[in-house]
């Protein structure tokens, strides 16, 4: 199940991205005494009693000013709070409830989410002011005293925020099904790749980025078995982007990729992979997900010997890191290789969840290490004692040492190489913990 989400909304100046940051845990939003100062919206992940959600900073709400600034960052607020579980109001009991607070409370009210009304600057210890009272008239509930700058009363306003979490329900899903998320930036191809395989109009196309904004499911079932295609929002580069609509897009996108097994990076033939086709892959590389990449428009490339394994060449030396995903050419337009999709997708999502027993992995380890000795430093030398699986989807490993500051990156990623040549794992990254093992 999706992080829920929880905006941070409030005029400009109230302590928003202060909030946030000490929420966050480290200084991620710019924090200045001036007004509008933090523009575009910046989400991360936090966790409270367990629960892990993601928090939205967003720019300053006034109602009252036409500027197109203040129209875009009260445009921005309005996207925040339309995505969040649960809303969280701040405000500044120093300047107590201004007009544009009953304006803000006004467009919660119609809302009718879960809202969670803060009043910062309460900077001192002991009994509260009087002066909270005054924000029972915003018709939110209790007031919550708090102080961003040194912590007061942020355990009650968690508290109180992680009351308001929707409730995780169990949905009953079938574990045949396998959820594949399509990723890339605007006007790849996704969204007629979404229709070509379910043969409808399920979901807009148009030569316009970043048409898609929101994440939407589409079921599947084939005689090669059961899919949930999810059509994401396209993660457009920043340079280009008016509206920063598809900053909300990129968050759209990530809790996309950690609902997916199996994720298919699209890729222009045309334009080749750009920057921010490395930024997308990044994401579903860093969350552990099946890959597989898929060269979209490949009917609109002049072919002649060779062509393709170029390309391939070309691609693996842009990811890098991705040498181990699969890589397939396709049209969406003209339903070039779709057909083969699906075994593909098959077989990733069984690699991601492949589980190798401990006998076998350090047969294989002891064979990697009589071929290619550890490394050593200063006269000590890298002792691997043995290696077991901890996880799945990705498959994790830990292996023990004798030091972790011997274990260098080359002779990991060398291990890690065996065990592909052993067992495949291909589309699927793999994950390593390095623990000491003492007195041997």
């Amino acid at each position: 199940m999706a992080k829920p989400i929880v905006a941070i909304i409030g005029r400009p100046n109230v302590g928003k991205s202060t909030l946030f940051n000490y929420l966050a845990g480290k200084k991620i939003a710019i924090v200045e005494d001036k007004p509008g100062v933090t523009r575009d919206r910046i989400f991360t992940d936090c966790d409270w009693r367990g629960k892990v959600f993601t928090i939205v900073d967003t720019g300053g709400i006034e109602m009252v000013s036409d500027e197109p600034l203040s129209k875009h960052m009260r445009r921005q607020a309005e996207m925040a709070m339309d995505m969040a579980d649960v809303i969280v109001f701040l405000t500044d009991i120093k300047q107590g409830v201004t007009a544009d607070d009953m304006e803000v409370a006004n467009m919660i009210r119609r809302l009718n989410k879960p809202t969670v009304l803060l009043v910062n600057k309460a900077d001192k210890l002991g009994k509260t002011s009087d002066d909270i009272y005054e924000f029972y008239n915003l018709g939110l509930g209790d007031p919550f005293a708090i102080s961003c700058i040194n912590g007061l009363g942020i355990g009650d306003a968690l508290d109180e925020i992680y009351n308001n979490f929707p409730e995780d329900n169990e949905e009953i899903q079938d574990d045949d099904v396998i959820n594949v998320a399509i990723i890339g930036k605007p006007n790849v191809g996704k969204s007629s790749l979404v229709n070509k395989i379910l043969g409808e109009e399920r979901v807009i196309v148009s030569n316009i980025a970043g048409t898609t904004r929101d994440a939407i499911d589409s079921y599947f079932e084939n005689d090669k078995g059961k899919y949930n295609f999810i059509d994401t929002a396209g993660l457009r580069k920043k340079s280009k982007v008016e509206e920063k609509i598809e900053k909300y897009s990129v968050l759209r996108s990530i809790s996309a990729i950690e609902r997916a097994d199996v994720c298919l990076l699209l890729i222009d033939a045309v334009e080749g992979v750009t920057e921010q086709d490395t930024k997308i892959a990044g994401e579903a590389h860093e969350a552990g997900k099946g890959i597989i990449i898929v060269i979209n428009k490949w009917d609109l490339i002049e072919k002649d010997t060779g062509t393709l394994e170029q390309y391939r060449k070309k691609v693996y030396e842009k990811l890098s890191y991705l040498t181990y995903a699969p890589i397939l050419f396709i049209s969406a337009e003209t339903g070039q290789r779709i057909d083969r999709l699906y075994e593909l997708i098959n077989f990733v999502s069984e690699q991601n969840a492949m589980r190798v027993s401990t006998a076998i992995l350090n047969n294989i380890l002891n064979e990697a290490i009589a071929m290619v000795q550890p490394p050593s430093d200063k006269g000590k030398r890298l002792k691997i004692y043995y290696m077991t699986q901890a996880s799945i989807k990705p498959p994790t490993f830990v292996i023990f040492v004798n030091s972790k500051e011997l274990m260098h990156y080359s002779y990991q990623r060398y291990i890690e190489n065996q065990i592909r040549k052993n067992f495949g794992l291909e589309g699927t990254p793999i994950r390593f913990i390095i623990r000491e093992k003492k007195g041997e």
